[in-house]
C-alpha cells in the first residue's frame, strides 16, 4: 500500500487551487454574465427617462453626452492608477461601481425620488465603470494567457459580446413590456453584481505591476497612452482607422433608421429584423476568426479584414424601399459585421502584443476615451449633414469616407521576409531597453 505525501497532496492542491485555465474559465464566466446583463439593459437609461420622466429628444441626447464627456474626463486620470495597480480589483471595483449606480435607478423610482440629473450621474458612473474595466482586462487577460492562445481567447470573448448583442435586446423588450423599463436597469445591476463575485472568486496572485517612472509628472503618466501610440507606427495607424470606423458607423445608425423608417417606409418591424439579424454574422466571424489568423496569418487578418469591413455602408443608401432594398441592407450589415467579428479578435491580439506591459491600461484607456470623444462629433456632422442633404446623401459620405480609412492602414506592415526580421529585431531592442526599468512596488 502506498501512502500519499502530504506535501505532493498539498502541491496538487495548490496546482488545482491556480490552474490558468480555471481562472481563465472564472473570468470568461465573468465577463458573458456581464456582457448579458449589458445586452438585456441595452437602451435602459435612456427608456427610463423617456417613459417615466418624460425627457425630450434633447435631453436623451444631453444623457449620452454627459456620460462621455464625464467618462472621457475622469478616466485620464484614473488610467495610471489602473496601470499602476493589480488589474483583478480594479476589474472588481468597477462592476461594483456600475451595480450600485444601475441599482439606484429603480430604489429612487420607487422611493418617487427619481430625477433627470440622477440619470445623469449613473450614465456618467456607467461610462467610467465601462472604461476602467475594459483597461484592466485588457491587461489582466495579457497576464492570464500564454502569447500562443491570446487570439482564440480574444475570439471568444468577442463571441460572447455578439451574442449579448444579439439576444440581450429582445429579451430586455420583453421585461419592459412586462414589467416597465425600471427591470432591465435592475437586471443590468445584478449581472455586474454577479460579475463581481464571480471575479473575487479567482485565487490566483497577480505579479507586482509596473510602477511608474521615477521623475514623471502625472500629466505625463496621464498622457503616456497617447504617446505610447503614437510613437508606434502599426498603432498609429489603427488608431487614426479605428476611430474614424468606428465614429462613422455610430453615425450611421440613426441615419439607417431615419432612412428605412421614414424615406423607404419600411415597418418598425422590417427595422428590427435589419438590425438584429445581421448580429449573428459577428458571432460566425468571431468564431471563425482563429482559424482564419492560423491560416493567413495576424497581420494580413488585420489589414485584409480592416479593409474589407469598410466597404459596406454604401451598398445602405442605394437600396429602394422594396423587398429587394430590404435584402441589401440585410445582407450589407452581415457582411459588415462578419468582416468586423473577424477583424476584432485580431486587432486585440495585436494591439495586446504591440504594447509594452507597463503601458497597456493606459493605451486601452486612450483609445476608449479618444472614441467616446470622436462619436459625438462624427454623429453631430453626420446629423448636419442630414438635415441639410438628406439622411441618404449623408450615408453615403460617410461610406467615402470609410473607404478613404482603407489607405490609412499599416500596409507596409504587410507580412513579408524582410518585414518579419525588422519586427523580431525592433521587438528584441525594446525588451532589451524595458527591462532594467520596469520598477515593480
Amino acid at each position: 500500500m502506498t501512502i500519499p505525501d502530504p506535501a505532493a497532496r498539498a502541491a496538487g492542491r495548490f496546482e488545482t487551487l491556480h490552474d490558468p485555465r480555471r481562472e481563465l474559465r472564472q473570468a470568461w464566466v465573468a465577463y458573458a454574465v456581464s456582457q448579458a446583463g449589458s445586452g438585456v439593459g441595452a437602451g435602459a437609461l435612456p427608456l427610463v427617462a423617456i417613459l417615466m420622466l418624460d425627457a425630450s429628444d434633447w435631453q436623451v441626447s444631453l444623457l449620452a453626452a454627459v456620460a462621455g464627456i464625464a467618462g472621457s474626463v475622469t478616466i485620464m486620470p484614473l488610467g495610471p492608477w489602473v496601470e499602476f495597480h493589480r488589474k483583478r480589483p480594479t476589474m472588481i471595483s468597477a462592476d461594483l461601481l456600475r451595480c450600485a449606480a444601475l441599482a439606484s435607478v429603480p430604489i429612487a423610482a420607487w422611493l418617487g425620488k427619481l430625477t433627470f440629473t440622477q440619470l445623469c450621474v449613473v450614465a456618467a458612473g456607467q461610462m467610467v465603470g465601462t472604461i476602467a474595466s475594459s483597461a484592466a482586462s485588457t491587461a489582466y487577460l495579457k497576464h492570464l494567457v500564454p502569447a500562443d492562445r491570446l487570439a482564440l481567447v480574444n475570439s471568444r470573448w468577442e463571441t460572447t459580446m455578439w451574442t449579448a448583442s444579439t439576444a440581450g435586446p429582445p429579451v430586455g423588450g420583453l421585461l419592459v413590456s412586462a414589467l416597465g423599463p425600471l427591470a432591465t436597469a435592475g437586471a443590468d445591476a445584478v449581472s455586474f453584481a454577479a460579475s463581481g463575485l464571480l471575479l473575487a472568486r479567482i485565487r490566483r496572485h497577480e505579479p507586482l505591476p509596473p510602477g511608474p517612472d521615477r521623475g514623471r509628472h502625472s500629466v505625463a503618466e496621464m498622457t503616456a497612452g497617447w504617446r505610447h501610440i503614437a510613437a508606434h507606427p502599426v498603432l498609429r495607424r489603427l488608431f487614426a482607422h479605428s476611430l474614424i470606423f468606428g465614429g462613422c458607423i455610430v453615425a450611421s445608425t440613426p441615419l439607417i433608421a431615419v432612412l428605412m423608417l421614414r424615406d423607404l417606409g419600411f415597418s418598425p418591424a422590417a427595422y428590427g429584423l435589419a438590425l438584429g439579424l445581421p448580429c449573428t454574422a459577428g458571432v460566425l466571424g468571431s468564431l471563425l476568426a482563429p482559424r482564419i489568423i492560423a491560416r493567413a496569418g495576424l497581420m494580413r487578418v488585420l489589414l485584409i479584414g480592416g479593409a474589407a469591413r469598410c466597404l459596406w455602408i454604401g451598398i445602405i443608401p442605394l437600396a429602394p424601399g422594396t423587398p429587394a432594398g430590404l435584402a441589401m441592407i440585410v445582407g450589407a450589415d452581415t457582411a459588415l459585421l462578419m468582416c468586423a467579428g473577424v477583424f476584432n479578435p485580431a486587432f486585440a491580439t495585436y494591439r495586446m502584443q504591440a504594447t509594452a506591459d507597463g503601458y497597456l491600461a493606459r493605451v486601452a484607456a486612450a483609445w476608449a476615451v479618444s472614441g467616446k470623444i470622436a462619436q459625438p462629433a462624427m454623429i453631430a456632422a453626420a446629423g448636419l449633414a442630414a438635415a441639410a442633404f438628406g439622411a441618404r446623401t449623408a450615408l453615403l459620405a460617410l461610406a467615402a469616407v470609410l473607404l478613404t480609412t482603407i489607405v490609412i492602414l499599416p500596409w507596409r506592415a504587410w507580412p513579408t521576409r524582410r518585414n518579419r526580421l525588422i519586427s523580431a529585431d525592433e521587438s528584441h531592442r525594446e525588451e532589451t531597453f524595458r527591462a532594467p526599468d520596469r520598477n515593480p512596488r
